[in-house]
């Protein structure tokens, strides 16, 4: 097949005098790389689209592809992983990954929990501050885990996260608010182990690849309670990764997919969980657009840990990407008389 590649390099943001944490989500030439000596492997033509701007051109001058790998994060604000998706749905290419709807959906942790929640699946008791004066509101026993809505890699996450009384969550929320101008999760703080899921595949056809549990090196420096943007972006010195197995994985892995499902992703991501004092494990966040730096992203690390190869990940993806495309393809049958 002809594959388009679509994503945003730090570096091309960077020259635009964009901030290094505000293109913390965006990739490196290393992982473009990756991915496109995965699929040439596979057999496939590459095509190095880029970002938006780009795709807008190549769109509009008449190109066309097989299939874009998305993995541009995009700008703005709930719908910026979406755009790229939702346009490619307007002229009929098919896409990795999930649909505009799941993007918007999973990016705002709040509305994401809220459905998580709606399933009958455990997820810390939350709410959702969109003005500072609303934390005086907040019912829930301390400590509690404060970040903004829609963020991701970390991003607003450090050590003044975990709050231990009203007036640290007035001071935190003021802080993340006017920082980030999005609203605020406020989170009952869980003390437990913190777990990555792995699962690739769509539906019915989804499966759990791995758990990984992600620790932070005694004696490191790291910041303490939380898997901040420092922490991922220094994660060689700071933390430890380590695949879990037996029952605590078989927990985690149930409640993934179920979440992964529910939340209709598609062909490749995570699921970000955390225990509780009691053990058991809560979903936190799902991403659907996972990070694949071959090396430094949590999906292959993980896939490292459990012997799943770089290459075998990125070929399923592209497989579930085509079995949708495929069935999108077929004609849906007419109603005739009498069959209603």
């Amino acid at each position: 097949m002809l594959v388009g590649m679509t994503y945003d390099l730090r570096s091309e943001y960077l020259a635009k005098g964009f901030s290094e944490e505000e293109v913390a989500e965006f990739d490196s030439p290393r992982t473009v790389e990756g991915i496109e000596t995965a699929l040439k492997a596979a057999g496939h033509q590459c095509d190095r689209i880029g970002s938006l701007p780009s795709l807008v051109g190549r769109l509009a001058k008449g190109d066309r592809w097989d299939l874009v790998f998305n993995i541009a994060e995009g700008l703005g604000r709930y719908g910026r992983e979406a755009q790229i998706p939702a346009l490619l749905e307007y002229y009929g290419v098919p896409y990795t990954f999930a649909d505009p709807l799941t993007l918007c959906l999973t990016l705002h942790k709040g509305m994401a929990k809220r459905v998580v929640r709606d399933l009958g699946l455990a997820t810390p008791d939350f709410a959702v501050v969109s003005e500072p004066k609303e934390a005086a509101g907040v019912r829930l026993p301390y400590p509690l885990f404060v970040k903004p809505v829609a963020e991701g890699t970390g991003r607003g996450i450090g050590s003044a996260s975990k709050v231990k009384g009203p007036e640290e969550l007035a001071k935190a929320c003021i802080e993340l608010i006017g920082r980030y101008r999005q609203p605020v999760l406020v989170e009952t703080y869980l003390p437990g182990r913190e777990f990555t899921v792995g699962i690739v595949g769509t539906g019915s056809k989804a499966r759990v690849i791995g758990v990984m549990e992600v620790t932070l090196r005694a004696g490191s420096g790291a910041d303490p309670d939380a898997y901040t943007l420092r922490n991922k972006e220094e994660c060689d010195d700071l933390v430890r990764y380590r695949r879990v197995k037996g029952f605590e994985a078989g927990q985690a892995g149930e409640l993934a997919l179920a979440a992964w499902r529910g939340l209709e992703c598609r062909d490749a991501g995570r699921v970000d969980l955390r225990c509780d004092a009691h053990g058991l494990p809560n979903f936190l966040e799902v991403n659907p657009l996972a990070g694949l730096h071959p090396e430094h992203s949590d999906l292959p690390i993980l896939c490292s840990l459990v012997d799943y190869p770089y290459q075998k990940l990125i070929e399923r993806i592209v497989a579930s990407a085509m079995d949708r495309a495929q069935a999108d393809a077929r004609p849906v049958p007419s109603l005739a008389a009498g069959n209603c």
